[in-house]
């Protein structure tokens, strides 16, 4: 294992890129924030970090900005990600950022055999869910025996700790994210099958004391990986978000009346792109910056038993319950990495790369934990 500093760029000083840098800097790495909101950076750099200005849609200052440092955790959107990855790529960094989106997942992954030749590893999906919940879920497949896999299922939410008006919910992070979660085909396994069904369907009630009854419905990206990785050996596996209940509900009515789309619509002498009306619509009316908690429950179901785990993690005062559950999980690989614990190249999603049980270690010192679960059979309502 290296016993030098390790040397990590944060790019992006929004909420979760922040409390990235906090926990890099307690881990004890010399960490550089770069993101064009001198405001952000300010606040990263009073955290420890040594903040720089740089433009993500400029590929000359991105691999400036890299060069020299052996990690990146990337905390900016996920559109960005494929060209990040490959400036990292060219650097000889390792990379690692939350992920999300499919699409762009697939498309970094197609980078494996070049992150190889460069020695680095690229893994997106290092977050929540896509991230933890889903190395998680890999745990309970690889300890399973063979054509013993009924089910795995995932649900995990992000919640105001009091939730306002009909949707029940804040900004707890881009809305460009959560709206792309809501209108993205979701990868599931249905009969050994990997396919896809609808955004914000499926619904069924959940049960969770001192938060319930809440939704659930399904989302895209929350399966990662897992479905092209276990197809034929788990019958059934799916990823489900959980809100406050009618949430759901009000965004599938929103996709159906095509606000979610991207194309113009011309309206008189205007041309306006219905998704951003939306986007803007969120940002101003929704509160955000509350108190909130994260739920999450992962689960097998095999040979008539239901085996799992679950986590409510809170805000602590300093980062919301949201970026610590999403930042701590890439900064604990990010380190694994780094000190040499994780031997890895190549394009890898997170629950490829790190069991975890082994980021769950890694994250006791921030107290995020998960606790047995559950009592009977769940997710039926």
């Amino acid at each position: 294992m290296t016993t030098t500093q390790p040397v990590t760029l944060v790019l992006g000083a929004g909420i979760v890129g922040r409390a990235a840098v906090w926990d890099l800097v307690r881990r004890g790495h010399r960490v550089t924030v770069a993101d064009q909101d001198r405001e952000a950076t300010a606040a990263a750099a009073a955290l420890g970090a040594n903040p720089i200005e740089v433009d993500v849609t400029n590929r000359s200052a991105v691999e400036r900005a890299l060069t020299g440092h052996d990690v990146v955790v990337s905390a900016v959107p996920y559109r960005f990600g494929v060209g990040v990855a490959e400036a990292a790529i060219a650097t000889g960094t390792h990379y690692l950022d939350f992920g999300g989106n499919p699409t762009v997942v697939k498309a970094q992954l197609a980078l494996d055999e070049a992150a190889r030749r460069a020695g680095v590893a690229v893994v997106p999906d290092c977050g929540l869910a896509p991230g933890l919940a889903d190395a998680l879920a890999e745990d309970f497949i690889a300890a399973a025996e063979p054509g013993t896999i009924d089910s795995v299922q995932l649900r995990v939410g992000a919640l105001p700790a009091r939730p306002t008006g009909a949707l029940g919910y804040q900004l707890a992070f881009s809305p460009a994210g959560l709206v792309n979660e809501y209108a993205e085909p979701c990868e599931v396994i249905e009969d050994g099958i990997a396919t896809t069904v609808q955004p914000l369907s499926r619904f069924e009630t959940v049960e969770w004391e001192g938060w319930g009854p809440l939704e659930a419905f399904s989302t895209a990206g929350g399966t990662s990986s897992l479905c092209a990785d276990h197809a034929g050996r788990v019958d059934h596996l799916e990823y489900k978000t959980l809100r406050f209940p009618g949430h759901g509900r009000i965004f599938r009515a929103l996709l159906e009346l095509g606000m979610f789309s991207e194309r113009p619509w011309q309206i008189d002498d205007v041309e306006v792109t219905p998704r951003q009306v939306l986007l803007e619509a969120l940002t101003r009316n929704l509160p955000a910056g509350e108190p909130d908690v994260v739920l999450l429950r992962v689960w097998i179901e095999q040979a008539g038993r239901v085996e799992g785990v679950e986590m409510v993690d809170r805000h602590d005062g300093r980062f919301s319950a949201l970026a610590r559950t999403t930042a701590f999980p890439a900064t604990a690989l990010a380190d694994l990495i780094t000190r040499g614990a994780v031997d890895l190249t190549g394009a890898v999603t997170m629950h490829r790369a790190v069991p975890g049980r082994v980021l769950l270690q890694e994250m006791e010192g921030v107290g995020i934990a998960t606790a047995p679960w559950p009592i009977g059979v769940p997710g039926d309502g």
